[in-house]
């Protein structure tokens, strides 16, 4: 019945153009999802709440729903069919935690059909989106579905330690058996709304092999470019400082988280809506556009709920028209909302990973693919995210008007005023007091040099500019009469030729009507001689 597979994976077209899956028509399989949803959430409900343990993550339960039905389950008109359900009461805290009631859980899954989605990735896995816009059902292998299932313990545990997360919020995760075929689904959060056009979706890995979107992808009307489709589009993606550092430090988080798990070949999914290109079309964001029923009310699910500390601040976000988007701007300042996750985190780095990456390694830089190992890949991952996808908004300080800066003296404190008033004040006072250095005028000021200098003190040392003149002050009170002066002005000239001479006792005797002398020892140190 096959006739034409779809990426190279397990989907496939039967000979009406139906997809299918393991031989399976969509279909079918969408039918057989609500049926087995529907019974085992409801089922769960008569079981009372407790802690979860560690042998609830490994439990499977497993119910048969024939066409014709039975005691417990409908009738349908699907063939015969066995649904599974993995960790019930684990999914079910899951759900709790993110604030969906068992009733809305039901009425956004098995109320209205589910839409199929195209699948631009090469895993060939169906997608399958609530009509209300909550919840992706997507189809996973064998190897997927059991690494999820041992990477719950760990997954339980740091939800519990950082609920703000950009990685999958997993709901549950359910198995159909129908002709022979197990068919795995697991259920998880929508990142992109219907309700918001995405005028460009990127699916980004950091990686450089073979990142560009195929020509086959690009025909599509709304396309998923890659990371060299990203580079040549736009030069980043701006925010301001405090959403900029959220994002980048959830970012962080959440790839420490998944090289500890030894997860690699993530990618993250980013869709941009381009606002004032919405207002060129004369498209408007909608919020009646979003079928979500008012009672509900789902935590967490909206990017810029999940990079944000605060509840409160989330909920306040919700009410306008973002629709849950984190708002940026392009290099133009054109607005945008962007709309993020991190997605497929099934794929750990086993051997056949391992053996990938070698033999790519040696045909292709080993640094550029896809494929490496968990501590590489999220470094490269979140280098590429916080350098080229994302950046920071640099706002310019304004320099200050010349009326700010002649106002700045106005702004010191009282403090201030008043040590620098008191340093005025003594600056005057000893400018004054050195204004009348012209002291011992008598040995002429000129031979000493502060005639000319008054802000020089006389010191110890003598200033003889022609030779070395010591002058020796050997007591500290100095007497003086006209006498004195008249014979020391008669002998200036033997004075001057002499090398040395010394002021004994006595030496220079001065009238206290004409000379003052104070002794200034509020430093300490300094002699001043005053006239």
């Amino acid at each position: 019945m096959s006739t034409m597979t779809e990426n190279g994976g397990g989907a496939s077209r039967n000979m009406s153009g139906e997809k299918t899956y393991k031989k399976t028509t969509s279909s079918t399989l969408k039918g057989a999802i609500q049926l087995g949803i529907g019974y085992t959430v409801g089922n769960l409900t008569s079981k009372p709440d407790r802690d979860v343990l560690m042998q609830d993550f490994y439990v499977v339960e497993s119910v048969f729903l024939p066409s014709e039905g039975s005691n417990l389950t409908p009738a349908h008109h699907y063939p015969d069919f066995r649904f599974k359900t993995y960790a019930p009461l684990a999914f079910r805290y899951f759900r709790e935690l993110f604030g969906i009631k068992p009733d809305d859980y039901l009425y956004s899954i098995c109320n209205e059909p589910l839409i199929e989605l195209s699948n631009p990735g090469a895993s060939g896995s169906l997608f399958y989106l609530t009509s209300d816009d909550e919840f992706i059902i997507k189809t996973v292998q064998h190897k997927e579905a059991e690494f999820l299932q041992k990477l719950l313990p760990g997954y339980y545990m740091n939800l519990n330690q950082n609920p703000r997360t950009l990685l999958p919020k997993f709901y549950g995760l359910y198995c159909v058996q129908s002709g022979g075929m197990n068919i795995r689904v697991v259920v998880m959060n929508n990142v992109l709304p219907r309700s918001v056009k995405m005028h460009y979706k990127y699916d980004l890995k950091g990686s450089t092999y073979k990142r560009r979107a195929s020509r086959k992808e690009r025909e599509k009307s709304c396309p998923t470019y890659k990371d060299l489709d990203f580079q040549d589009m736009h030069d980043g993606l701006y925010f301001d400082t405090e959403t900029y550092n959220a994002l980048m430090k959830t970012l962080q988080r959440d790839c420490r988280v998944l090289e500890s798990f030894k997860i690699m070949d993530y990618s993250l999914l980013l869709g941009v809506h381009v606002m004032d290109q919405t207002t060129k079309d004369g498209e408007v964001v909608d919020a009646a556009a979003d079928r979500r029923p008012i009672s509900q009310k789902v935590l967490y699910s909206t990017a810029m709920e999940s990079i944000q500390g605060d509840g409160k601040a989330g909920e306040a976000v919700t009410t306008d028209d973002t629709m849950g988007g984190i708002p940026a701007r392009t290099h133009k300042d054109e607005k945008l909302l962007i709309f993020l996750g991190i997605i497929d985190i099934l794929q750990s780095y086993r051997f056949i990973k391992k053996l990938e990456h070698s033999w790519k390694a040696l045909v292709y830089d080993g640094d550029s693919v896809s494929v490496h190992r968990p501590g590489f890949y999220a470094n490269r991952f979140l280098k590429f995210m916080s350098t080229r996808v994302f950046r920071k908004i640099h706002t310019i300080k304004p320099s200050p008007s010349k009326r700010n800066r002649s106002s700045i003296p106005a702004l010191k404190s009282s403090s201030q005023e008043i040590l620098s008033s008191q340093g005025e004040e003594r600056a005057e006072e000893r400018k004054d007091r050195l204004g009348g250095a012209r002291s011992l005028a008598s040995l002429d000021g000129q031979v000493f040099g502060s005639y000319q200098r008054p802000d020089l003190v006389p010191a110890p040392v003598a200033l003889y500019e022609a030779g070395s003149l010591a002058t020796t002050i050997s007591s500290s009170s100095l007497y003086a009469n006209e006498q004195c002066l008249e014979a020391q002005s008669k002998h200036r000239d033997e004075l001057a030729a002499s090398s040395t001479f010394t002021l004994e006792d006595s030496a220079i005797c001065v009238t206290p009507e004409d000379v003052t002398m104070d002794v200034d020892r509020d430093d300490g140190s300094v002699l001043d001689v005053y006239l």
